[in-house]
């Protein structure tokens, strides 16, 4: 047994706590549906002392620097002497493949070592002269003071820890709620590094409940100053709504329709080998993948049978084997969802070389070419491995399709001609564009966002520094001012 699947209960105020609602939640392995563990859900009366014990445990935190980096070092050397485990309770709870497992674990020591960077981020930055005689003016930055990180069940573990390390490196506390379905890596996983490393008790607590039971207290607790979570569109514009009433700010990485543009004079092979990587990586699990692979009609048959091909040799089965590209889907629901888009497809008319077939939880790759883009399945984001392919008449119209979505997270342009992708790049109403690349990326140090419906706010060293602390003006008048009245 994996060590994390005996850390099934909440952290809260520095000890591991049952949860008190009354009920429990089975935690399964999306491969077999095998019991990883099961959880007493948390109560709301247990999430509204956890955030209660953060507001007091930040006001000694976010003063003592030194402290700051000695757990987060502490931390990031917890997480490399058990990388073995990680990289297994990854497998196990979220269905990752050695590929994507690996590299949820070196983006999550990466952000962990650039947010070691931020701690001397608090406190005074600059000083400038006043316009008035005999004034000096002094910026700060001060902790946010409590946030409320809410993450999902794809990346359980980098995409919490993206708000946990800066937040906590900049000195505020962090109420975290973890995804139940991945509560082991999300959350368990998190608490235990940070235990071990020595932090304060109440500056770190991790909530294994349900949206059932919290409502909206992660939203609009008021001692919440901040709200971050990584999710669906609908339900960040829930949050937004609530937040908003109380002016909280919010760090929202929502939905997405990710193009891959294949402009006309594109070396096919080499898109083909990014379009692989970036539909398929975990099953399309993820908020930046290729969702639309828009290729133009002088390139398109080229790519469309050289793709086909290449999705026929990719593997699929048991993630613990380290072969395997394609995975299980997180679960039966999110299964059934893919299943009907194939079906609705079908319903439309379009081609489908290759279709993908269930076995369990796993859906083999499949592909449908032909695709409107302005239809309802070019326009779902379908979290599954399914590629759909739509054909262009120019480079122009590539890029207007691709701007045909209300969201607007990654996307991606393969193009010989760099100067003239760079332009169109400028372009797409997209937070991020990756030039002969394919649209998953992210770095500790990137401008890392979405535009429009793919929500508000940038991750990423140093952009969430402000993202993350108050600013603050003190002004200094060193001799007396002379006033007109």
């Amino acid at each position: 047994m994996n060590q994390y699947q005996e850390l099934n209960k909440s952290f809260l105020n520095g000890k591991w706590v049952e949860g008190n609602e009354g009920s429990s939640v089975d935690i399964l392995n999306p491969y077999d549906n095998h019991v990883l563990a099961t959880v007493n859900i948390a109560s709301l009366d247990q999430v509204n002392e956890a955030f209660e014990t953060a507001k007091q445990a930040q006001k000694v935190w976010g003063k003592d620097a030194a402290l700051r980096k000695d757990v987060l070092k502490k931390a990031i050397q917890y997480f490399k002497d058990h990388k073995d485990e990680i990289l297994e309770i990854l497998t196990l709870e979220s269905g990752s493949t050695a590929v994507k497992a690996g590299l949820e674990f070196d983006l999550t020591v990466g952000c962990m070592e650039a947010s070691l960077e931020m701690v001397d981020k608090i406190g005074k930055y600059d000083e400038k002269p006043s316009i008035i005689p005999d004034k000096t003016n002094e910026f700060y930055r001060l902790p946010k003071g409590v946030i409320s990180s809410i993450a999902p069940f794809n990346f359980p573990l980098y995409l919490s820890m993206r708000t946990i390390a800066p937040g906590l490196a900049l000195g505020n506390a962090v109420v975290h709620k973890a995804d139940l379905q991945c509560g082991l890596d999300s959350g368990s996983l998190i608490a235990k590094a940070f235990e071990e490393a020595g932090v304060p008790a109440g500056v770190f607590q991790s909530l294994l409940t349900t949206p059932q039971v919290t409502g909206d207290v992660m939203f609009n607790h008021e001692a919440a100053n901040l709200v971050s979570f990584t999710g669906s569109t609908p339900v960040g514009r829930q949050i937004g709504k609530v937040a908003g009433e109380q002016l909280k700010y919010v760090a929202l990485e929502l939905g997405g329709n990710g193009p891959f543009c294949v402009l006309r004079d594109a070396d096919i092979d080499k898109a083909v080998d990014a379009a692989i990587f970036g539909k398929y990586l975990h099953q399309g699990q993820i908020c930046m993948m290729i969702n639309r692979i828009i290729v133009h009609e002088d390139v398109y048959d080229a790519f469309v049978e050289k793709f086909v091909e290449r999705s026929k040799e990719v593997k699929y089965g048991d993630p613990r084997d380290p072969s395997v590209v394609v995975g299980p889907l997180i679960n039966e629901r999110q299964m059934e969802k893919a299943l009907g888009y194939i079906q609705q497809a079908k319903d439309a008319g379009y081609d489908i070389p290759l279709e993908g077939k269930r076995s369990g939880n796993i859906l083999t790759p499949t592909v449908i070419t032909n695709v409107e883009n302005n239809g309802a399945l070019a326009q779902s984001e379908l979290f599954a491995p399914i590629a759909l392919v739509i054909k262009a008449s120019s480079d122009e119209k590539v890029i207007e399709m691709a701007n045909d979505t209300s969201y607007g997270l990654s996307s991606a342009i393969f193009s010989e001609d760099v100067e003239k992708a760079r332009n169109y790049a400028l372009d797409l109403k997209f937070g991020m564009t990756h030039i002969n690349d394919q649209t998953v990326n992210d770095e500790p140090t990137a401008l890392f966002g979405g535009m429009r419906q793919s929500g508000i706010g940038r991750f990423g060293s140093p952009h969430i520094v402000e993202e993350f602390t108050e600013g603050k003006w003190i002004s200094v008048q060193n001799k007396p001012r002379e006033f007109p009245f």
